[in-house]
C-alpha cells in the first residue's frame, strides 16, 4: 500500500478520456487515474472489487482493465445502462451490423420526415421548446430505427451513442445545434465509439487471456447484502472503490438542463430506463433538510450493508465532498466507525484533498469553495 501514489493520483487533473470512459458524461465523474491507482495499490489480479455507487462505471472499467472481477451497483437505472454499454465488447458481426445500419439510416434522418412514435410526455418534458424540438424529432427517428436492429448489445450501443450526442446538443448548451450538425455528430460518434470499444477489448486481452467477470445491478446500496452473489454464493469483496452521494450537495444524476434551468428526464427516454423520484432520491436525502439527518441515516445503513459483504481486513477507498465539512465530515467519519471501518491513512498530518474543476453539481454560493473539494478516505474493514 502506497498512500503517496494515491495522493498523486488524486491530484491528477488530466481530462477524463481514453477507451470507453467518454461514452457518456455522467455527473460527479470519478477520475480513472484515481480509480486505477486505488485498484492497483489495494488489490491483486483476480480479486473481487465492488463499487456500490458506480455512476458512469469508471471503477468497473478500470477493474476489468486491471484483471479484477467486479460488481457495480447503483440506485440509478441510467447508471447501470451506461456502464453496461461501456463494458460490453462487440463481436465483428455486431460491429458490421452497426456500420451497415449507419450507412442506411444516416442519409434518411430529416426534420421533415414523419415520426410514428407516441412520445412519453413525462420523459420528454421541456423538449418542445424551440431549442430542443428539432433535435427531439431526430432522436425519435433514430430510436424508431433502432427497434428493428437485432441484438441487445447492438441496440444498447446505438442508444448510448444517441445519449452522448443528445447530451452534447442539449444539456447545458448555450447555443442551439441545428439538425444537420446533430446528424453529423451522431455519425462521428458511432464511428469513434466503435473504435473505442475495440480498443477497450484489445487492452483487456493484452493483459489477460480472458475478460474478468462483471456483475452490474440496479439496487439501493442499503440492500447490497441481499444480492444473490453474496447471500447465496457467499462471495466476499476484496476492495471497495467508490464515491458516494455527498451531504448537502445538489447533483443532477437524473436530468439534463435544457435552455438554462429547464430540467428534462430525456436520458431515460432515450435509454428506455425507469426514472426515480427526484434529486433527493439519488442523493440520500434533500439538501434542504436541516442537519441532513436522512442522509446520515441512509449513509450508515449503506455502509453497514457494504461492510457485511467485505472480507475482514479489506479496504474501502472513497472520494467524498461536503457542503459544510466542519460539521458533516466528523459525522461521516463516525458513520464509518459505526459500520465497522477503521481509518488507515490519517495519522494527524494533512489529509488528501483534491479540487474538482467543472464538476456538475449545484451548491449554494456560500458553500461553493468548500464543496468543490473532495477528500480521499482509506478505511479497513475491522
Amino acid at each position: 500500500m502506497n498512500i503517496q501514489e494515491l495522493e498523486l493520483a488524486a491530484q491528477d487533473k488530466t481530462r477524463i478520456s481514453g477507451l470507453t470512459h467518454n461514452f457518456y458524461r455522467y455527473p460527479a465523474r470519478f477520475s480513472p487515474t484515481f480509480a486505477a491507482t486505488a485498484i492497483q495499490q489495494f488489490s491483486n489480479p483476480g480479486d473481487l472489487i465492488l463499487d456500490p455507487f458506480m455512476g458512469g462505471g469508471t471503477s468497473v472499467i478500470e477493474s476489468i482493465l486491471h484483471g479484477r472481477n467486479v460488481i457495480g451497483t447503483d440506485l440509478n437505472s441510467l447508471a447501470v445502462f451506461i456502464t453496461r454499454a461501456k463494458t460490453s465488447v462487440l463481436s465483428k458481426t455486431e460491429v458490421g451490423m452497426i456500420r451497415t445500419w449507419l450507412d442506411e439510416i444516416a442519409p434518411q434522418l430529416s426534420f421533415h420526415k414523419s415520426v410514428y412514435q407516441d412520445f412519453d410526455i413525462l420523459k420528454t418534458k421541456n423538449l418542445n421548446i424551440p431549442r430542443a424540438r428539432f433535435i427531439k424529432k431526430i432522436i425519435a427517428q433514430v430510436m424508431t430505427y433502432v427497434q428493428d436492429m437485432k441484438g441487445l448489445k447492438v441496440k444498447r450501443f446505438i442508444k448510448c451513442v444517441l445519449l452522448k450526442t443528445a447530451q452534447w446538443a442539449l444539456d447545458g448548451r448555450r447555443t442551439q445545434v441545428d439538425v444537420r450538425h446533430f446528424c453529423d455528430k451522431f455519425t462521428q460518434n458511432v464511428l469513434k465509439m466503435l473504435v473505442q470499444i475495440k480498443d477497450f477489448e484489445t487492452c483487456i486481452h493484452s493483459r489477460s487471456h480472458h475478460i474478468p467477470l462483471r456483475w452490474l445491478r440496479q439496487i439501493d446500496a442499503c440492500r447490497i447484502h441481499t444480492l444473490p452473489i453474496f447471500s447465496k454464493k457467499k462471495l466476499k469483496v476484496d476492495l471497495v472503490v467508490t464515491s458516494p452521494p455527498y451531504p448537502g450537495l445538489h447533483v443532477l444524476y437524473h436530468r439534463w438542463q435544457v435552455d438554462g434551468r429547464k430540467e428534462s428526464p430525456a436520458p431515460y427516454w432515450i435509454a428506455e430506463c425507469q426514472d426515480g423520484q427526484g434529486d433527493a432520491f439519488y442523493n440520500f436525502g434533500s439538501r434542504h433538510q436541516k442537519n441532513y439527518q436522512t442522509y446520515f441515516d441512509k449513509s450508515l445503513a449503506a455502509l453497514k450493508s457494504i461492510r457485511s459483504v467485505m472480507r475482514d481486513g479489506a479496504y474501502i477507498v472513497q472520494l467524498v465532498a461536503f457542503r459544510e465539512p466542519e460539521i458533516n465530515f466528523p459525522r461521516y467519519l463516525t458513520n464509518m466507525k459505526l459500520a465497522g471501518f477503521e481509518e488507515t491513512n490519517y495519522d494527524g498530518s494533512d489529509r488528501i484533498w483534491r479540487s474538482v474543476p467543472n464538476r456538475k453539481w449545484h451548491a449554494s454560493l456560500q458553500a461553493e469553495s468548500q464543496s468543490s473539494k473532495e477528500v480521499v478516505l482509506v478505511h479497513q474493514a475491522t
